[in-house]
Parts: structure tokens; C-alpha cells; sequence
């Protein structure tokens, strides 16, 4: 724990450096939710196709990315929006104003279900 997952679109592949995001992702969840440093782990799933509205998904005018962050319960609702909005200004910082799409990003903050169990070896 803290379990993150990044989806993002193709589209943005150039502009967007995983590696970079998460070292930055990682200070911000261990600042704002008191996790410690080596439980972060994140999984970055790029889509090949992705589409919005009714445009042709092939003009890739448009890019997607989600972040969602899944911790142990306990953390407050003002520590989730916290974090939540500097997940997002995160992304703001590691995707380029000058690009050539427009960039729908959003994040998600949860309490893993009690089931969650983990292993290491």
C-alpha cells in the first residue's frame, strides 16, 4: 500500500515521462498520506486506443489519463481531496502545456477493500 495505477493514452507518450511522475507521485502520497516510501508501488498501463465524444479516436486530438490511488482505510476525506489535487497539479507539471491534444485528466483516491492482502518474495 499505497497501490496506484496510471492509464494513460498513447497519444501522450512523448510528453509524458512515467519514471519522472512517479518519483514525484511517491514524495506527495508519503507527504499528504503518511505512507512510507518503499510501499509505494504504481502500474502504468498506456491504451492504444482511447476516444472522446464522437471525434475519430485515429485524429488523436484528444488524451486520457486516470490516476487512481488506492490506500488503507483511515485517511480523511480532506486528506484524499489533498491529495487528490496535487495528483492533478502533478500532472499538470509532467505533461507539457505545448502539445498537440487536448488533455482530459482526472484521479481517484479509495480505500482498498478489507480483503486486500499482499505478498513480497
Amino acid at each position: 500500500m499505497p497501490n496506484i495505477t496510471v492509464d494513460y493514452s498513447a497519444t501522450m507518450a512523448h510528453d509524458f515521462d512515467p519514471a519522472a511522475f512517479a518519483a514525484d507521485l511517491h514524495s506527495s502520497v508519503v507527504e499528504i498520506a503518511a505512507a512510507k516510501p518503499e510501499a509505494c508501488k504504481t502500474l502504468f498501463r498506456k491504451a492504444d486506443a482511447t476516444a472522446f465524444g464522437y471525434e475519430d479516436p485515429r485524429e488523436a486530438r484528444h488524451a486520457v489519463v486516470h490516476v487512481t490511488v488506492g490506500l488503507l482505510a483511515g485517511r480523511t476525506d480532506e486528506t484524499k481531496a489533498r491529495l487528490t489535487e496535487a495528483v492533478l497539479e502533478l500532472l499538470r507539471e509532467h505533461v507539457p502545456a505545448e502539445r498537440d491534444f487536448v488533455l482530459h485528466a482526472s484521479a481517484e483516491i479509495r480505500d482498498l477493500d478489507p480483503s486486500y492482502r499482499k505478498f513480497e518474495g
